[in-house]
Protein backbone atom coordinates (compact mmCIF):
# COMPACT_ATOMS: atom_id res chain seq x y z
CA UNK A 1 0.00 0.00 0.00
CA UNK A 2 1.43 3.36 -1.09
CA UNK A 3 -0.07 6.53 0.38
CA UNK A 4 0.39 10.23 -0.32
CA UNK A 5 -1.36 12.96 1.67
CA UNK A 6 -1.85 16.68 1.11
CA UNK A 7 -3.45 19.71 2.76
CA UNK A 8 -5.03 22.69 1.02
CA UNK A 9 -5.68 25.95 2.80
CA UNK A 10 -7.93 28.73 1.44
CA UNK A 11 -6.54 30.54 -1.62
CA UNK A 12 -3.53 28.21 -1.75
CA UNK A 13 -2.59 25.07 -3.71
CA UNK A 14 -2.39 21.59 -2.21
CA UNK A 15 0.83 21.00 -0.27
CA UNK A 16 1.88 17.37 -0.75
CA UNK A 17 3.37 15.54 2.22
CA UNK A 18 5.89 13.27 0.52
CA UNK A 19 6.00 12.35 -3.15
CA UNK A 20 5.76 9.10 -5.09
CA UNK A 21 4.09 7.95 -8.27
CA UNK A 22 0.76 6.24 -7.65
CA UNK A 23 -0.97 4.04 -10.20
CA UNK A 24 -4.76 4.56 -10.36
CA UNK A 25 -5.01 5.53 -6.69
CA UNK A 26 -8.16 5.93 -4.64
CA UNK A 27 -8.12 9.64 -3.79
CA UNK A 28 -10.21 10.63 -0.76
CA UNK A 29 -10.79 14.38 -0.52
CA UNK A 30 -12.47 15.62 2.66
CA UNK A 31 -12.99 19.33 3.13
CA UNK A 32 -14.84 22.45 4.09
CA UNK A 33 -18.10 22.86 2.16
CA UNK A 34 -17.28 26.31 0.80
CA UNK A 35 -13.94 25.07 -0.54
CA UNK A 36 -15.43 21.94 -2.12
CA UNK A 37 -18.16 24.09 -3.71
CA UNK A 38 -15.49 25.75 -5.85
CA UNK A 39 -15.61 25.24 -9.61
CA UNK A 40 -11.85 24.65 -9.57
CA UNK A 41 -11.45 21.98 -6.88
CA UNK A 42 -12.09 18.94 -9.08
CA UNK A 43 -9.69 20.07 -11.80
CA UNK A 44 -7.04 20.82 -9.19
CA UNK A 45 -7.18 17.31 -7.73
CA UNK A 46 -7.42 15.71 -11.18
CA UNK A 47 -4.23 17.52 -12.22
CA UNK A 48 -2.42 15.92 -9.26
CA UNK A 49 -3.80 12.43 -9.95
CA UNK A 50 -4.76 12.15 -13.64
CA UNK A 51 -5.73 8.45 -13.38
CA UNK A 52 -7.12 8.53 -9.83
CA UNK A 53 -10.53 7.48 -8.52
CA UNK A 54 -11.43 10.76 -6.83
CA UNK A 55 -14.06 10.81 -4.06
CA UNK A 56 -15.12 14.07 -2.40
CA UNK A 57 -17.05 14.68 0.81
CA UNK A 58 -17.78 17.80 2.85
CA UNK A 59 -17.02 17.86 6.56
CA UNK A 60 -17.55 19.46 9.93
CA UNK A 61 -13.79 19.33 10.45
CA UNK A 62 -10.93 17.55 8.71
CA UNK A 63 -8.72 14.85 10.24
CA UNK A 64 -5.16 14.17 9.08
CA UNK A 65 -2.56 12.37 11.17
CA UNK A 66 -3.26 13.51 14.77
CA UNK A 67 -4.56 16.93 13.73
CA UNK A 68 -8.08 18.31 13.44
CA UNK A 69 -8.35 21.17 10.94
CA UNK A 70 -11.13 23.59 10.02
CA UNK A 71 -11.74 25.45 6.76
CA UNK A 72 -9.28 23.29 4.82
CA UNK A 73 -9.22 20.31 2.45
CA UNK A 74 -7.29 17.14 3.26
CA UNK A 75 -6.38 14.61 0.59
CA UNK A 76 -5.30 11.00 0.97
CA UNK A 77 -4.32 9.07 -2.16
CA UNK A 78 -3.91 5.30 -1.78
CA UNK A 79 -2.50 2.78 -4.24
CA UNK A 80 -3.47 -0.76 -3.26
CA UNK A 81 -0.65 -2.98 -4.52
CA UNK A 82 -2.36 -6.36 -4.00
CA UNK A 83 -6.00 -5.33 -4.06
CA UNK A 84 -8.49 -3.35 -6.11
CA UNK A 85 -11.30 -0.86 -5.58
CA UNK A 86 -14.59 -0.30 -7.36
CA UNK A 87 -16.46 2.98 -6.84
CA UNK A 88 -20.16 3.57 -7.58
CA UNK A 89 -22.39 6.57 -6.98
CA UNK A 90 -26.08 7.47 -6.86
CA UNK A 91 -28.23 10.46 -5.98
CA UNK A 92 -31.18 10.70 -3.61
CA UNK A 93 -33.14 12.80 -6.11
CA UNK A 94 -33.25 9.88 -8.56
CA UNK A 95 -35.08 7.77 -5.97
CA UNK A 96 -37.56 10.39 -4.71
CA UNK A 97 -35.62 10.34 -1.43
CA UNK A 98 -36.36 6.62 -0.90
CA UNK A 99 -33.02 5.89 0.76
CA UNK A 100 -33.64 2.15 1.13
CA UNK A 101 -34.28 1.72 -2.61
CA UNK A 102 -31.18 3.76 -3.36
CA UNK A 103 -29.13 1.45 -1.14
CA UNK A 104 -30.58 -1.65 -2.82
CA UNK A 105 -29.78 -0.24 -6.27
CA UNK A 106 -26.25 0.75 -5.27
CA UNK A 107 -25.21 -2.58 -3.73
CA UNK A 108 -26.56 -4.42 -6.78
CA UNK A 109 -23.82 -2.76 -8.85
CA UNK A 110 -21.04 -4.51 -6.92
CA UNK A 111 -19.87 -8.05 -7.82
CA UNK A 112 -19.90 -10.01 -4.56
CA UNK A 113 -16.95 -12.35 -5.28
CA UNK A 114 -13.93 -11.30 -3.21
CA UNK A 115 -15.70 -8.15 -1.93
CA UNK A 116 -14.15 -7.56 1.49
CA UNK A 117 -15.65 -4.25 2.53
CA UNK A 118 -17.92 -1.42 1.44
CA UNK A 119 -17.07 2.09 2.63
CA UNK A 120 -19.82 4.68 2.17
CA UNK A 121 -19.60 8.46 2.01
CA UNK A 122 -23.13 9.83 1.97
CA UNK A 123 -24.77 13.21 1.71
CA UNK A 124 -25.72 14.23 5.24
CA UNK A 125 -28.44 16.87 4.99
CA UNK A 126 -31.57 14.81 4.37
CA UNK A 127 -30.63 11.13 4.15
CA UNK A 128 -32.12 8.57 6.53
CA UNK A 129 -28.92 6.68 7.27
CA UNK A 130 -30.80 3.74 8.81
CA UNK A 131 -32.86 3.19 5.66
CA UNK A 132 -29.78 3.54 3.46
CA UNK A 133 -28.00 0.81 5.44
CA UNK A 134 -31.03 -1.51 5.23
CA UNK A 135 -30.91 -1.12 1.46
CA UNK A 136 -27.15 -1.67 1.23
CA UNK A 137 -27.45 -4.81 3.34
CA UNK A 138 -30.38 -6.12 1.29
CA UNK A 139 -28.16 -8.54 -0.64
CA UNK A 140 -25.46 -8.70 2.00
CA UNK A 141 -23.72 -11.95 2.81
CA UNK A 142 -21.43 -12.28 5.80
CA UNK A 143 -18.22 -12.06 3.77
CA UNK A 144 -17.99 -8.27 3.56
CA UNK A 145 -18.19 -5.45 6.06
CA UNK A 146 -19.88 -2.07 5.84
CA UNK A 147 -18.83 1.25 7.37
CA UNK A 148 -18.67 4.94 6.51
CA UNK A 149 -20.33 8.21 7.38
CA UNK A 150 -22.59 11.11 6.50
CA UNK A 151 -20.97 14.27 5.16
CA UNK A 152 -20.98 17.41 7.31
CA UNK A 153 -21.31 21.16 6.88
CA UNK A 154 -19.63 22.41 10.06
CA UNK A 155 -22.51 23.34 12.42
CA UNK A 156 -24.49 25.18 9.74
CA UNK A 157 -26.74 22.31 8.56
CA UNK A 158 -27.28 24.12 5.25
CA UNK A 159 -26.12 21.60 2.63
CA UNK A 160 -23.62 18.80 2.19
CA UNK A 161 -21.73 17.82 -0.97
CA UNK A 162 -20.09 14.66 -2.29
CA UNK A 163 -19.06 13.22 -5.66
CA UNK A 164 -17.07 10.63 -7.57
CA UNK A 165 -14.87 11.86 -10.44
CA UNK A 166 -16.79 15.11 -10.81
CA UNK A 167 -17.39 18.41 -9.05
CA UNK A 168 -19.00 17.89 -5.61
CA UNK A 169 -22.78 18.32 -5.55
CA UNK A 170 -25.83 17.80 -3.34
CA UNK A 171 -27.61 14.49 -2.79
CA UNK A 172 -24.72 12.19 -3.74
CA UNK A 173 -24.01 8.85 -2.07
CA UNK A 174 -20.67 7.20 -2.88
CA UNK A 175 -19.86 3.54 -2.18
CA UNK A 176 -16.29 2.21 -2.40
CA UNK A 177 -15.89 -1.55 -2.71
CA UNK A 178 -12.59 -3.11 -1.64
CA UNK A 179 -11.58 -6.42 -3.25
CA UNK A 180 -8.67 -8.76 -2.55
CA UNK A 181 -7.62 -11.92 -0.73
CA UNK A 182 -4.86 -10.19 1.22
CA UNK A 183 -6.97 -7.31 2.50
CA UNK A 184 -7.63 -7.09 6.23
CA UNK A 185 -10.26 -4.49 7.09
CA UNK A 186 -11.80 -4.02 10.53
CA UNK A 187 -14.20 -1.39 11.81
CA UNK A 188 -15.70 -0.36 15.13
CA UNK A 189 -17.30 2.51 16.99
CA UNK A 190 -17.77 3.79 20.52
CA UNK A 191 -19.39 6.85 22.05
CA UNK A 192 -18.76 7.85 25.63
CA UNK A 193 -22.12 9.55 26.30
CA UNK A 194 -24.37 8.93 29.30
CA UNK A 195 -28.15 9.24 29.68
CA UNK A 196 -29.94 11.60 32.08
CA UNK A 197 -33.48 12.71 32.84
CA UNK A 198 -36.74 10.77 32.47
CA UNK A 199 -37.23 7.98 29.96
CA UNK A 200 -39.97 8.71 27.42
CA UNK A 201 -41.82 6.72 24.77
CA UNK A 202 -41.95 7.65 21.08
CA UNK A 203 -45.69 7.79 20.43
CA UNK A 204 -45.60 9.18 16.90
CA UNK A 205 -42.85 8.98 14.29
CA UNK A 206 -42.24 8.10 10.66
CA UNK A 207 -38.82 6.82 9.66
CA UNK A 208 -36.38 9.44 10.93
CA UNK A 209 -39.06 12.10 11.57
CA UNK A 210 -40.03 12.46 15.22
CA UNK A 211 -43.47 13.89 16.06
CA UNK A 212 -44.42 12.97 19.63
CA UNK A 213 -42.95 11.76 22.93
CA UNK A 214 -45.43 10.53 25.54
CA UNK A 215 -48.24 11.91 23.38
CA UNK A 216 -46.81 15.45 23.39
CA UNK A 217 -45.00 17.35 20.61
CA UNK A 218 -41.38 16.18 20.74
CA UNK A 219 -39.95 19.55 19.71
CA UNK A 220 -41.77 21.37 22.53
CA UNK A 221 -40.40 18.92 25.12
CA UNK A 222 -36.92 19.19 23.68
CA UNK A 223 -37.02 22.99 23.79
CA UNK A 224 -38.08 22.83 27.45
CA UNK A 225 -34.96 20.86 28.32
CA UNK A 226 -32.70 23.10 26.26
CA UNK A 227 -33.97 26.34 27.85
CA UNK A 228 -32.09 29.32 26.44
CA UNK A 229 -30.14 27.02 24.12
CA UNK A 230 -33.38 26.30 22.22
CA UNK A 231 -32.76 29.50 20.25
CA UNK A 232 -29.63 27.86 18.79
CA UNK A 233 -31.40 24.76 17.39
CA UNK A 234 -30.45 22.57 15.56
CA UNK A 235 -26.81 23.30 16.55
CA UNK A 236 -27.48 23.13 20.30
CA UNK A 237 -29.12 19.71 19.89
CA UNK A 238 -25.68 18.27 19.13
CA UNK A 239 -24.77 18.73 22.80
CA UNK A 240 -27.83 16.76 23.95
CA UNK A 241 -28.54 13.81 21.64
CA UNK A 242 -31.15 11.13 22.23
CA UNK A 243 -30.54 7.56 23.32
CA UNK A 244 -33.02 5.39 21.40
CA UNK A 245 -33.74 1.82 22.49
CA UNK A 246 -36.11 0.12 20.05
CA UNK A 247 -36.74 -2.98 22.22
CA UNK A 248 -35.76 -4.26 25.65
CA UNK A 249 -33.08 -6.49 24.14
CA UNK A 250 -31.64 -4.13 21.53
CA UNK A 251 -28.51 -2.02 21.95
CA UNK A 252 -29.33 1.68 22.37
CA UNK A 253 -28.53 3.89 19.39
CA UNK A 254 -27.64 7.56 19.66
CA UNK A 255 -29.57 9.98 17.46
CA UNK A 256 -28.86 13.64 16.81
CA UNK A 257 -31.12 16.19 15.15
CA UNK A 258 -30.37 17.24 11.59
CA UNK A 259 -33.12 19.83 11.40
CA UNK A 260 -36.35 21.08 12.97
CA UNK A 261 -39.69 22.16 11.50
CA UNK A 262 -41.23 24.87 13.68
CA UNK A 263 -44.50 24.88 11.73
CA UNK A 264 -45.06 21.11 12.02
CA UNK A 265 -43.39 20.93 15.46
CA UNK A 266 -41.20 18.02 14.32
CA UNK A 267 -37.55 17.00 14.44
CA UNK A 268 -35.61 15.31 11.60
CA UNK A 269 -32.98 12.89 12.91
CA UNK A 270 -30.07 11.21 11.13
CA UNK A 271 -31.58 7.72 11.50
CA UNK A 272 -34.76 5.86 12.36
CA UNK A 273 -36.67 6.61 15.58
CA UNK A 274 -39.35 3.88 15.67
CA UNK A 275 -42.65 4.26 17.48
CA UNK A 276 -42.67 2.49 20.83
CA UNK A 277 -38.95 3.02 21.36
CA UNK A 278 -37.74 4.41 24.68
CA UNK A 279 -35.64 7.57 24.56
CA UNK A 280 -33.54 9.59 26.99
CA UNK A 281 -31.43 12.69 26.68
CA UNK A 282 -27.66 12.25 26.74
CA UNK A 283 -24.65 14.34 27.67
CA UNK A 284 -20.88 13.91 27.79
CA UNK A 285 -17.59 15.44 28.90
CA UNK A 286 -14.21 15.97 27.26
CA UNK A 287 -12.64 13.09 29.20
CA UNK A 288 -15.52 10.71 28.45
CA UNK A 289 -15.27 11.43 24.72
CA UNK A 290 -11.50 10.96 24.68
CA UNK A 291 -11.86 7.67 26.55
CA UNK A 292 -14.58 6.62 24.13
CA UNK A 293 -12.24 7.20 21.17
CA UNK A 294 -9.60 5.03 22.83
CA UNK A 295 -12.12 2.24 23.36
CA UNK A 296 -13.24 2.46 19.73
CA UNK A 297 -9.63 2.02 18.62
CA UNK A 298 -9.11 -0.96 20.93
CA UNK A 299 -12.24 -2.64 19.53
CA UNK A 300 -11.03 -2.07 15.96
CA UNK A 301 -7.64 -3.63 16.78
CA UNK A 302 -9.08 -6.74 18.43
CA UNK A 303 -8.14 -9.92 16.58
CA UNK A 304 -6.23 -8.21 13.78
CA UNK A 305 -3.47 -10.28 12.19
CA UNK A 306 -1.60 -7.32 10.68
CA UNK A 307 -0.84 -3.81 11.86
CA UNK A 308 -3.08 -1.28 10.09
CA UNK A 309 -1.48 0.74 7.31
CA UNK A 310 -4.42 3.15 6.90
CA UNK A 311 -7.08 4.35 9.34
CA UNK A 312 -10.20 6.23 8.21
CA UNK A 313 -11.71 8.05 11.18
CA UNK A 314 -15.23 9.44 11.19
CA UNK A 315 -16.27 11.25 14.35
CA UNK A 316 -19.44 13.19 15.05
CA UNK A 317 -19.72 16.99 14.97
CA UNK A 318 -21.33 16.84 18.43
CA UNK A 319 -18.14 15.37 19.91
CA UNK A 320 -16.16 18.21 18.35
CA UNK A 321 -18.45 20.83 19.89
CA UNK A 322 -18.03 19.31 23.35
CA UNK A 323 -14.25 18.90 22.99
CA UNK A 324 -13.79 22.42 21.53
CA UNK A 325 -10.10 23.35 21.74
CA UNK A 326 -9.23 19.86 23.00
CA UNK A 327 -10.70 18.05 19.98
CA UNK A 328 -7.33 16.65 18.90
CA UNK A 329 -7.15 14.66 22.12
CA UNK A 330 -9.54 12.02 20.79
CA UNK A 331 -7.42 11.61 17.65
CA UNK A 332 -4.31 11.32 19.81
CA UNK A 333 -6.03 8.62 21.88
CA UNK A 334 -6.76 6.66 18.69
CA UNK A 335 -3.20 7.03 17.43
CA UNK A 336 -1.80 5.80 20.73
CA UNK A 337 -3.71 2.54 20.24
CA UNK A 338 -3.32 1.88 16.49
CA UNK A 339 0.35 2.93 16.31
CA UNK A 340 2.47 5.70 14.85
CA UNK A 341 3.04 3.89 11.54
CA UNK A 342 -0.63 4.03 10.55
CA UNK A 343 -1.62 6.79 8.11
CA UNK A 344 -4.71 8.58 9.48
CA UNK A 345 -7.35 10.51 7.57
CA UNK A 346 -11.03 11.28 8.08
CA UNK A 347 -13.58 13.89 9.00
CA UNK A 348 -16.22 15.07 11.46
CA UNK A 349 -19.67 14.04 10.30
CA UNK A 350 -23.45 14.18 10.73
CA UNK A 351 -23.57 10.41 11.32
CA UNK A 352 -21.39 7.30 11.42
CA UNK A 353 -21.88 3.81 9.98
CA UNK A 354 -20.41 0.72 11.65
CA UNK A 355 -21.49 -2.51 13.33
CA UNK A 356 -21.65 -2.86 17.09
CA UNK A 357 -18.69 -4.82 18.46
CA UNK A 358 -19.08 -8.52 17.78
CA UNK A 359 -21.95 -8.03 15.32
CA UNK A 360 -22.06 -8.21 11.52
CA UNK A 361 -24.99 -5.93 10.78
CA UNK A 362 -24.10 -2.25 10.31
CA UNK A 363 -25.97 0.51 12.16
CA UNK A 364 -26.28 4.28 11.80
CA UNK A 365 -24.77 5.99 14.84
CA UNK A 366 -24.42 9.52 16.09
CA UNK A 367 -21.91 10.94 18.56
CA UNK A 368 -19.45 8.06 18.10
CA UNK A 369 -15.86 7.72 16.97
CA UNK A 370 -15.85 5.21 14.11
CA UNK A 371 -12.67 3.63 12.76
CA UNK A 372 -12.06 1.58 9.63
CA UNK A 373 -8.57 0.05 9.55
CA UNK A 374 -6.91 -1.27 6.37
CA UNK A 375 -3.89 -3.42 5.61
CA UNK A 376 -2.96 -5.69 2.72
Amino acid sequence: MKIVQAIKKPNAPFVLQGSMHLNEPLVLVFGNRYMLDSDLIYDEVRALFPNGHIVFGTTSGEIIDDKVLEGTVVLTAIEFEKSSVLVKRSNVHNFQNDDQKLGESLIAEFPKENLKHLFVISEGSTVNGSALIVGLENLKDTTFGLSGGLCGDDDRFEKTLASYNEKPKEGEIIAIGFYGDTLEITSSNFGGWTTFGPERIITKSKGNLLYELDGKPALDLYKTYLGEKADELPKSALLYPLSVKATEDSDPLVRTILNIDEKENTMLLAGDVPEGARVQLMMSSVDDIANGASQAAELAMEGRKKSPELALLISCIGRKLVMDQRTEEEIEEVKAVIGNNTVISGFYSYGEMAPFSGQDSCKLHNQTMTLTLFSE
